[in-house]
């Protein structure tokens, strides 16, 4: 008979819901309970794209190790939707337990003899409580969560305090959530034997907030200076333009209670880009928001950007494609898209946030590095940090920071008799000097155009004019790779002949597989990139190694592209972990293909790479 699992602030639980049933509130409350109790939790809400009806997953990992990634795996089960049943008690690990509506029998055959099933009347209960169908619908969820709490041990104040938080100014609704969590847990004391799976009071979260990568990028943009967006509504990214218009509204107000910014949503991608380059290029810090689809239909204004030097944002919140893809499922698969936006010759800087917190920090430099460089900054974001809530650092701000505008001749500067031609360069750093329109009556203007130019902006299809202009764009684009975030090595002080690089919403998961590696006695230097143009950082780690396994979350291996092509890079040097199923990846996965494959005898590529 296989042992129950037993563990205290160490494990996973997942509910199993129907989109549109009203969970995610109580299955929120659940992680946040914890949280108020002291420990950590990694959370991850899957939901399919349509409004309801279809099956949606909650996954609470709880650990006061701290580690946030996906484990892989699930210890407890809560089942309430039918129709996934079966996968669902067929991912339950060996000795875990099953939580369901036992309102209704199930046959013998619908369980495995190697979990603990726990039956619960739910809707028995709340049926008895409450009359009206929404409401049964509703406070089910709750009831649940009332079981779970005597189950685990949560501390029922913890769970009041937050449903009164939840429901602030809806008092009539606090009594009733009172109610059916008292009935669940109330059944659960009377009827239900103890686990081996308990939550345990503990200090592990610190000063620590829980917050949606999307939601922090906002009020980054925010802080960052951004005046303008203009947007159009795609799945992940339209949190961000609604949480901007938010904080604007509490932060961007005049004394006489005026709008100091504009919100435009757009009639599609094109316009909101189009609308962003004209903002940009008059002196607003402007952008936009969107996914790879958006980023498609784009690509045009972007290469205009480029050539044209006009400053400009753009979230890409990165979702399962091609084409409509899985609009609610997580990649990193929009790298080649972003990096080579339009036709011709482009190169665009990207920044790779690993969490909120720096999603926050990210997006208030992406608009210094937009108007400095006068370019395009993407900021690389995915649904995994935009639409999901983290356990991150604080967001801080220096107050004295002040908002680098980059190369602008202003009025006085063209009346002192500064010269200007606009694509010139002066400082040997390949950026030339701006005005915005309308800065002086004779001097300093130009015709902002797509065309091929010149140095001072003229209409010009000589070649030594169009190669000079687009030489001094690549020299610019040596000079961004020391102003972007630098990349963060991480065991630095073990020399090994393998390392391994990776980025993003990756790196919870691949912080607990190093530890873990380490542990089995596999050691890997390691480096997570938050920039392209790559630093030479990024190339001195990889001649460092004999071999230097890539970890991303698209099938094509989009980073090991980049780095090939960036840095002539021979491919055999680089060794593919791929993770694209549309899940968050999981240290569990990390850590069987990296052993799988250095057990594979890929060790040592050194006379292959030569």
């Amino acid at each position: 008979m296989t042992k129950p699992i037993a563990a205290t602030n160490d494990f996973v639980v997942k509910f199993a819901n129907v989109n549109g049933s009203g969970s995610a509130s109580a299955n929120g409350l659940f992680a946040k309970v914890i949280l108020r109790m002291g420990v950590p939790v990694g959370a991850r809400n899957i939901f399919p794209s349509n409004i309801q009806g279809l099956p949606t997953w909650y996954e609470v990992r709880v650990s006061e190790a701290g580690w946030l990634g996906r484990r892989g795996g699930v210890d407890f089960m809560v089942a309430m939707n039918p129709q996934t049943w079966d996968g669902d008690v067929k991912e339950i690990m060996p000795g875990g337990y099953l939580l369901y509506d036992s309102s209704k029998p199930l046959p013998v055959s619908k369980f495995r003899s190697d979990i603990t099933v726990i039956g619960a009347p739910l809707t028995e209960l709340i049926a008895a409580e409450f009359a009206n169908p929404r409401e049964r619908q509703l406070f089910k969820n709750i009831c649940y969560v009332g079981v779970l709490a005597h189950l685990l041990g949560f501390e029922t104040d913890v769970v009041k305090q937050l449903l009164t938080e939840e429901f602030k100014g809806k008092d009539k609704l606090i009594a009733p959530n009172f109610r059916a969590f008292d009935i669940g847990r109330a059944y659960a004391e009377t009827n239900l034997a103890p686990i081996g799976l308990k939550v345990k009071r503990a200090d592990k979260v610190g000063d620590r907030i829980f917050v949606e990568g999307n939601d922090a990028a906002a009020l980054g943009a925010v802080y960052g200076g951004a005046t303008f967006c203009a947007w159009y509504p795609i799945t992940p990214s339209t949190s961000l333009a609604e949480s901007f218009q938010k904080y604007c509204n509490q932060l961007r107000k005049g004394a006489d209670g005026k709008n100091k910014f504009a919100i435009v949503q757009a009639e599609d991608e094109i316009a909101s880009i189009g609308m962003v380059m004209g903002a940009g290029w008059a002196g607003s810090r402007a952008f936009t928001c969107t996914s790879g689809p958006g980023v498609s239909l784009m690509n045009e204004f972007v290469g205009f950007s480029y050539y044209a030097e006009i400053p400009a944002v753009i979230f890409d919140v990165q979702r399962g494609g091609p084409s409509t893809g899985m609009p609610t499922r997580t990649q990193q698969s929009d790298l080649l898209l972003a990096a080579y936006a339009s036709h011709g010759d482009t190169k665009h800087p990207m920044l790779f946030p690993g969490n909120p917190t720096e999603a926050f920090e990210f997006a208030a430099q992406a608009f210094d590095l937009a108007d400095f460089f006068q370019t395009t900054i993407f900021v690389m974001l995915e649904l995994d940090i935009g639409m999901q809530e983290w356990l991150t650092a604080p967001f801080k701000w220096d107050a004295t920071r002040k908002l680098n505008r980059g190369k602008v001749l202003t009025y006085e500067h063209l009346e002192q008799g500064v010269p200007f031609g606009r694509y010139r360069d002066v400082d040997g750093d390949a950026v030339p000097y701006r005005t915005y329109p309308g800065t002086h009556p004779t001097k300093g203007s130009y015709f902002t155009r797509g065309s091929s130019h010149d140095k001072d902006a003229r209409y010009s299809e000589k070649g030594e004019d169009y190669t000079e202009g687009m030489e001094r764009l690549l020299r610019k684009w040596e000079t961004m790779k020391a102003h972007v975030p630098a990349p963060i090595r991480k065991n630095a002080s073990r020399r090994t002949p393998d390392g391994v690089i990776y980025m993003g919403s990756t790196d919870p998961a691949m912080e607990e597989a190093l530890s873990a590696l380490e542990q089995s006695g596999v050691h890997l230097d390691a480096m997570r990139v938050r920039a392209f143009p790559f630093s030479d950082a990024v190339f001195e780690f990889i001649r460092d190694h004999e071999q230097v396994f890539v970890v991303e979350q698209n099938r094509d291996g989009q980073l090991k592209s980049l780095l090939v092509n960036e840095g002539g890079v021979h491919p055999a040097r680089l060794v593919s972990v791929r993770h694209y199923d549309g899940t968050p990846i999981t240290a569990r996965f990390i850590i069987r293909e990296i052993a799988e494959k250095l057990k594979a005898g890929q060790t040592t590529l050194r006379e292959n790479a030569e």
